[in-house]
């Protein structure tokens, strides 16, 4: 693993950055390590776990920014499932539903997109979910959060970042 979670000092998790810049961040005393890896480095005098988990020694305020509307964050808000019959999803399976059809005057905003299977997104077609009898999860909206800091655990995040990214709270 190459990479290292970076935590704002309120063990929030901001992105994901190299393990050497973490070592750099290290030796100038803007983070502490929290986690490491099994692996080591070394050089002429020093040896050193390499850091999984750092974590800034001073809170960084990020001001707010509106997330940009792509499948990827729509995935995200929507909890990566259909959200007319709730079945999960990957990217690839996934489609975007316009809840009100563009040739209804609908337009592609946070408020009138959702994740859709294609069997729902074909059983809709142009019309709304009242009109097909079917019915949302959840009502669409814009998120409030930066879906950039989405990590997906369930991949190939190492099994020590799922107590940071889930609850964003020191774990010990």
């Amino acid at each position: 693993m190459n990479t290292t979670l970076l935590l704002n000092s309120s063990f929030e998790p901001i992105r994901i950055i190299s393990w050497e810049k973490a070592i750099t961040l290290y030796f100038l005393g803007k983070v502490e390590v929290i986690e490491n890896y099994e692996r080591k480095i070394r050089s002429v005098s020093l040896v050193m776990r390499v850091p999984s988990v750092v974590r800034l020694l001073r809170f960084v305020r990020f001001r707010a920014c509106k997330p940009s509307l792509n499948k990827l964050n729509l995935l995200v808000r929507d909890s990566f499932s259909c959200q007319y019959c709730f079945i999960p999803l990957s990217r690839e399976q996934s489609t975007i539903d316009h809840v009100v059809p563009k040739s209804k005057g609908g337009g592609t905003i946070w408020e009138n997109v959702v994740i859709a299977c294609t069997p729902c997104n074909r059983k809709k077609g142009s019309k709304t979910p009242n009109e097909a009898k079917m019915s949302l999860k959840t009502k669409p909206k814009a998120p409030s959060w930066l879906p950039v800091s989405y990590i997906d655990t369930n991949r190939n995040a190492p099994l020590i970042w799922r107590l940071f990214i889930k609850s964003g709270k020191k774990h010990k």
